[in-house]
């Protein structure tokens, strides 16, 4: 009989299929058997480690669906804005912090968002220049879909009155034709390639850091979606390198942008196949975000009639990609949030199934905020995966700024991150952060999922209650989903015998808990194939 490496017994092991009492026999980074009690002794040797567990829930590795890794690296070294309630408490950070980087020669700052602010308007180079005059700053707002800069920056990128918008993007100007500091969408480029350059050194220590949060917090897979808005934010050989240093402790799933240009893709296909680090398709935006009114919508904004958004790219460009993506055997994800966005979606990829013929494809929608009903059942029909970050529909601390309760309207409202209806339509669901958006612990997903609460605890019974989902759901989008999403079920997402072996143990007993008590759970020791990667100290 072979004799495990690492057997973890416990009475509350959730396999992803089912609740179990018993043991997880682990060998060369494979699970070699699951099963009970009373099975597990054949299976132990005199080198094998044996962990026991009680009352605490064992089940698969988080798998997070949607992050930007490199971009998290970066916000975890530079100041976070998110707790700035106004413009000024915003460059006050900003030059605090830069007093404490003499050294760097671009100051970054992530998370702002003007919706806090006590004043919500949009804020100008002149607030940040007061501060900072003489190095230049660069400002993520939390969606990632604006920046704010000073003047040092924008002088640094060439901009001034004469530089004209780029596609989809926007450099907004005052009065007088000035830019005021405020970079939209694709119009970021313009900066970002400068200001996101980072010395291979501290590249290397940042991914170090983000290797050992994820691991704290249960994750061992992430589909990294590299591809902002017009720009990409991320480094293949530093990923590679540390894959050969047997230094990769996540699962990287990693994704180039939908360009037209296929040449790339195929090379990254053919070079990144390996189960810890895999290329595994194309990413394009055909939106933006409600609260700018750059989402697509089928209908005008409750709250703007004159505005319905409008599609990234002409739909006939994006037609002809992603219709030769997908006859060369390439996955698209599409990042959609309004319900416009998520029916052009739908139909650039019915429109290359008619082209190509129907195949196993698993073409992806990212966000879905809100929906239309005439295309729910379209996503099972179609084969295309769900991909939603329960997290962002409690992007604001309170229920009562919500501003999808007036971006939507009443009549949409119900349609807003409708989970469990496109569980139950039959189509294939992934659960993600998009980290850094908001925080990279599943645990709030799948508190948000199941509760549907903001952070003051309203409404009391959840926004759109009907959309709340059980806790064995939410984990299963969380693990089985992007397994499924990233053509891994046979390998990751469930704990079956042959698959690797992406174990993890919550600290209490997940089932046994009230609801409020998810967003305490920690993790208290996590195995990416077949090796410890995180122990609480008490172990």
């Amino acid at each position: 009989m072979v004799k495990a490496d690492m057997i973890i017994r416990g009475n509350r092991i959730f396999t992803g299929k089912k609740m179990m009492e018993g043991g997880i026999a682990i060998k060369d980074g494979k699970i070699i058997e699951v099963c009970k009690e009373d099975s597990m002794a054949q299976y132990i040797g005199n080198e094998t480690q044996v962990y026991k567990f009680d009352n605490q829930t064992i089940m698969p590795g988080f798998h997070d669906f949607h992050i930007h890794l490199t971009l998290g690296c970066l916000f975890e070294d530079y100041v976070n804005l998110a707790d700035a309630r106004s413009a000024e408490e915003t460059a006050q950070k900003v030059k605090d912090f830069a007093d404490s980087r003499p050294d760097d020669e671009w100051i970054l700052g992530f998370s702002w968002y003007h919706i806090f602010w006590d004043k919500k308007d949009m804020p100008d180079r002149t607030i940040l220049d007061e501060l900072i005059p003489d190095r230049p700053v660069f400002l993520l707002n939390a969606e990632c879909h604006g920046a704010w800069l000073n003047s040092k920056a924008l002088k640094l990128a060439g901009i001034d009155e004469n530089t004209e918008n780029p596609p989809f993007g926007m450099i907004m100007k005052d009065e007088d034709g000035k830019p005021t500091g405020i970079l939209l969408e694709t119009a970021m480029r313009l900066a970002a390639d400068q200001a996101f350059k980072i010395p291979e050194k501290k590249a290397v220590e940042l991914m170090e850091r983000f290797l050992a949060k994820a691991n704290r917090l249960g994750i061992t897979s992430v589909s990294d979606m590299l591809p902002l808005p017009g720009f990409e934010v991320g480094d293949l050989s530093l990923y590679r390198k540390f894959e050969q240093d047997d230094k990769l402790t996540v699962r990287t799933f990693f994704l180039s942008p939908l360009n037209g240009d296929l040449s790339q893709a195929r090379g990254l296909r053919e070079e990144y196949q390996s189960d810890v680090l895999r290329f595994s398709g194309l990413k394009q935006f055909l939106d933006g975000v409600a609260t700018t009114y750059t989402a697509l919508m089928v209908e005008p904004y409750s709250d703007n009639p004159s505005e319905k958004g409008e599609a990234f790219l002409p739909p006939g460009l994006l037609e002809q990609w992603i219709t030769e993506a997908d006859r060369e055997g390439f996955r698209v994800r599409l990042h959609a949030c309004g319900d416009g966005a998520v029916r052009l979606g739908l139909d650039l990829y019915e429109k290359a199934e008619e082209q190509n013929r129907r195949r196993d494809s698993r073409h992806t929608i990212e966000h879905i905020e809100v929906i239309h009903p005439d295309d729910i059942r379209r996503f099972q029909q179609l084969g295309v995966v769900a991909s939603m970050q329960p997290e962002h529909m409690a992007i604001t601390e309170k229920y009562q700024d919500n501003v999808y309760l007036t971006r939507m309207g009443q009549e949409r409202d119900q349609y807003t991150w409708p989970i469990k209806t496109l569980g139950e339509s039959g189509a294939a669901m992934a659960f993600g952060s998009d980290f850094p958006v908001v925080e990279l612990n599943p645990m709030l997903e799948i508190y948000r999922a199941v509760t549907r609460r903001f952070n003051d605890g309203e409404p009391e019974d959840g926004w759109n209650p009907k959309e709340k989902i059980p806790l064995e759901e939410a984990l299963r989008h969380y693990t089985a989903g992007p397994a499924f999403g990233n053509f891994m079920e046979d390998k990751l997402g469930t704990l079956e015998k042959g698959k690797l072996a992406d174990v993890i143990v919550m600290d209490r007993d997940l089932f046994a808990v009230d609801p409020e008590q998810l967003l305490e759970a920690k993790v208290k020791f996590t195995v990416m194939d077949g090796k410890v990667v995180y122990k609480d100290e008490e172990l």
